[in-house]
């Protein structure tokens, strides 16, 4: 950032400090504000979402919560830094073990084969042409995003975070970069129609988020940081996926035959997340076979709970769409 970005927001910051209003703010007891800020965030996003539902599409309107849902599963994987200042490393690869074969699960069975089939269906026996196109431009799109946004990778720097401010931060910076096309995962799940395979990709990218929210927590606590601030923090990495999510079921919501490259893009993207971060941070330390099997049992776990949910397959559930009038409509 540079000098003249950090003059705006000081300026920005201490216009903000002058209204009236933060000056009333201001002299509430601790808990009044923090009742306020919550009753707050709770009226504009129930007031948000219900403009959503009533007035654009119920399905914009589920997206949207089942991504800020899935968001808010950071904040409270950082819970435990309200107790404690370390977790045992092995227990945090375990859970990331865990996180990532139920991301991999998901991203098999709610995105890649649901993808081919709704692009089979808008370009018949082309579905897998289309779907590898789309998860090679989510990966592709990551990685310039990792080349020209500065950020460090997990890369087994975990326990070395805490001694290092810029590297925390720019750790902090990695999971919000890649909380976007997780949220986006979210969104347009539910803009296939689908309710089984939003539901499990919310599942998958919530549990996922869990361990993810404590390892951003943990380090700061270490450095110094309140336990309050450090989960305040975490939580907030996690609510870019409301962004993502709107983004990606509005997208596909007005513009049917963007759904299933927006699944291959979502799972290309998640499926780099999962093989260039999260894989390898479990095994930084050398063969951490723990943590090898939790991938499986996650994996294992995410496909019963695929199957249990019930879902239909696209060529069942959902009528083969065609232009009508510039639009495009159901037609059994």
């Amino acid at each position: 950032m540079n000098l003249n970005a950090l003059d705006t927001v000081e300026t920005s910051a201490k216009k903000i400090l002058a209204w009236p209003f933060y000056r009333q703010f201001e002299q509430q007891p601790p808990l009044a504000q923090r009742l306020l800020v919550a009753a707050s965030l709770v009226t504009w996003t129930t007031a948000i979402l219900a403009f959503l539902y009533f007035f654009i599409n119920p399905i914009v309107a589920y997206g949207s919560l089942a991504s800020i849902l899935a968001g808010l599963a950071t904040g409270l994987g950082a819970l435990p830094a309200l107790f404690f200042k370390e977790v045992k490393q092995r227990t945090l690869y375990i859970m990331l073990g865990g996180a990532a074969g139920v991301m991999l699960a998901a991203t098999a069975f709610s995105l890649v084969v649901p993808g081919i089939q709704y692009g089979n269906q808008i370009w018949p026996g082309k579905g897998v042409l289309v779907v590898a196109f789309g998860m090679m431009i989510g990966a592709l799109f990551l990685e310039l995003a990792d080349r020209y946004l500065p950020h460090d990778h997990f890369n087994g720097q975990s326990s070395e975070l805490v001694s290092s401010l810029r590297k925390i931060w720019l750790f902090i910076a990695a999971i919000t970069l890649h909380n976007f096309p997780e949220g986006m995962a979210v969104g347009v799940s539910f803009g296939s129609g689908d309710w089984h395979n939003g539901l499990a990709i919310a599942f998958a990218i919530g549990l996922q988020n869990m361990p993810e929210g404590l390892a951003v927590a943990l380090p700061l606590v270490g450095l110094g940081y309140s336990r309050k601030q450090a989960l305040l923090i975490a939580t907030l990495t996690g609510l870019v996926e409301p962004i993502g999510g709107f983004l990606g079921v509005a997208a596909v919501t007005v513009f049917y035959p963007l759904l299933p490259i927006g699944m291959a893009f979502a799972a290309g993207a998640m499926l780099f997340v999962i093989t260039d971060d999260i894989i390898p941070e479990t095994q930084s330390k050398g063969k951490a076979r723990s943590a090898t099997f939790a991938v499986m049992v996650g994996f294992v776990i995410m496909m019963m709970l695929d199957n249990m949910l019930g879902g239909t397959p696209p060529t069942q559930a959902t009528a083969v769409p065609v232009a009508v009038d510039g639009e495009w409509n159901a037609k059994p």
